[in-house]
């Protein structure tokens, strides 16, 4: 009892961070994994814990979503497939492996987020040059192909895929508007972790008992800090992604090795 109390509790945290700043698993994780669940598990299950509260945040931030244009929907093609592709190598690695991976990967994505502005810059400096001097394509398509391998990354680790969507998306138009941003954010990742559940089914990698008692927490706690989070300014928000994940990622390298 007092194990379901806590996860409920902890799920409550993960989805409220999630909504604010993204990377709330980078929490949960470790928690699921105090309860003696093992790495590969843990991973797995934290897909059933997450979706409720995406769910819930996508909700919240519907007024934006709304407002953002309609080919940036393809975005989602590449999330699905990358999501179950991603699954399907979690299947097939070894939990030693695993464990190893885990603190880079979430360091690489809190990095990539990090840096998204000096790379907006490179990347909008690109688009709006001559003809002569950069190539002809379109930016959205380009950025779709890109989410493919990072998508795999998704489907894989789903903590700290947010940050690299968020990322992604300052290379679009809209990287001044951090909410609409996240309002997409919330529709990808959804799919991308419906993909990898379906991946995962029959897995025995998802413990449904610890996920469904955290989802239940998250679904309250993404809901209501989804609301709240709209009133925080984008510098706060994006200040609170690079400090929580850089301090999750410290903490799972010192925790693996």
């Amino acid at each position: 009892m007092a194990t379901d109390i806590l996860l409920f509790l902890v799920g409550i945290v993960v989805g409220a961070v999630n909504a604010i700043a993204g990377g709330g698993m980078l929490l949960g994780f470790p928690v699921l994994l105090a309860t003696g669940l093992s790495p590969l598990v843990a991973n797995a299950t934290s897909y059933i814990v997450a979706q409720p509260g995406n769910i819930a945040a996508a909700f919240a931030y519907r007024k934006y979503l709304r407002k953002v244009p309609k080919q940036y929907l393809l975005l989602i093609i590449p999330t699905v497939i990358g999501g179950f592709a991603g699954s399907y190598i979690l299947r097939h690695t070894d939990a030693s492996d695993f464990a190893r991976y885990v603190p880079w990967l979430v360091l690489f994505a809190v990095t990539l987020f990090a840096y998204q502005p000096f790379l907006y810059k490179y990347i909008h400096d690109h688009i709006h040059a001559p003809k002569k001097r950069r190539r002809q394509g379109s930016p959205i398509l380009f950025i779709a192909l890109a989410m493919l391998p990072l998508s795999i990354y998704g489907g894989y680790f789903g903590a700290g895929f947010g940050f690299i969507m968020l990322s992604f998306l300052g290379f679009t138009k809209l990287h001044d508007h951090i909410h609409r941003m996240n309002a997409l954010k919330y529709v990808c990742i959804f799919f991308l972790t419906s993909s990898a559940l379906v991946g995962l089914l029959g897995s025995g990698l998802i413990n449904w008992h610890h996920g469904l008692i955290m989802a239940a927490g998250n679904l309250i706690g993404g809901f209501t800090a989804a609301i709240w989070s709209l009133k925080v300014p984008s510098q706060h928000l994006r200040t609170s992604i690079i400090v929580v994940g850089f301090i999750a990622a410290a903490y799972l390298a010192l925790r693996t090795y």
